[in-house]
């Protein structure tokens, strides 16, 4: 199972537009990004593809162009979801998995592209290639929303891109025994959001879950470049070469 990073900034990116930061302005002098967090995932000769972000088109170009034989959609706030219209005569829409009510909320925005949507219930392992998939309820305010535990025969991910600290006790047990662990770390320690983990949180779930590795996403311009944990875009993990 090979993992790659398409995204793993926050909702408005980073460089944010307009900003003249010093995290902002070195981006612009050494330009490079983070673009909004989503995964794809390779097992065999297959592609899924963990949430659909506005910036979907730039990410697919940046990752060779792969063909999407699957997706996944964690919750269904704009910066996971909306770039699913990307696939308007690119490919045919892939087959989207979610929590019944995530996938309600986004298939209506997509209804001008049908394709199979196929709900899942939290908690209950289902298979998706040779991978096993479970969801997980995480602690967003606003928009139900769910991590997810990918097993592969020999090799475990577990991923939770917005959440505060405080998960429900089942879903800190599904997220044990992780070979790579990618949890949000929005904002530096000093700051606290109503609405995800900071790096001091992020660190603290770790150090509970105590992943083989860890990388952090949904990075917001407020995170220095250098943060220790931090995924970037473009990153690729291959797991199960023990």
């Amino acid at each position: 199972m090979r993992v790659t990073f398409l995204g793993t900034g926050d909702a408005i990116g980073t460089p944010k537009i307009g900003c003249n930061c010093d995290h902002c302005m070195q981006a612009w002098k050494e330009r490079k990004e983070r673009l909004r967090t989503s995964l794809l995932i390779e097992t065999g000769s297959r592609h899924l593809l963990i949430d659909t972000t506005p910036d979907l088109r730039r990410q697919l170009l940046d990752a060779g162009s792969p063909h999407i034989d699957a997706g996944i959609w964690t919750h269904g706030h704009y910066d996971h979801f909306m770039g699913y219209g990307d696939f308007y005569r690119v490919q045919k829409p892939p087959a989207m998995y979610a929590a019944p009510e995530v996938l309600e909320y986004c298939t209506e925005v997509f209804s001008f592209l049908p394709s199979p949507r196929i709900p899942v219930l939290p908690y209950q392992p289902f298979p998706l290639f040779d991978l096993t998939i479970t969801l997980f309820p995480v602690t967003h305010p606003g928009a139900p929303t769910y991590g997810l535990r990918i097993e592969s025969d020999d090799s475990v991910l577990v991923y939770s891109s917005d959440t505060l600290r405080e998960i429900p006790r089942k879903s800190i047990d599904c997220m044990r025994g992780a070979d790579l662990l990618i949890l949000d770390a929005m904002a530096p320690s000093h700051l606290t959001i109503s609405k995800h983990m900071n790096y001091t949180d992020a660190l603290d779930l770790a150090d509970e879950l105590k992943p083989k590795n860890l990388r952090m996403v949904h990075l917001s311009h407020m995170v220095s470049w250098d943060q220790p944990h931090s995924a970037y875009d473009r990153e690729t993990f291959d797991l199960g070469l023990r």
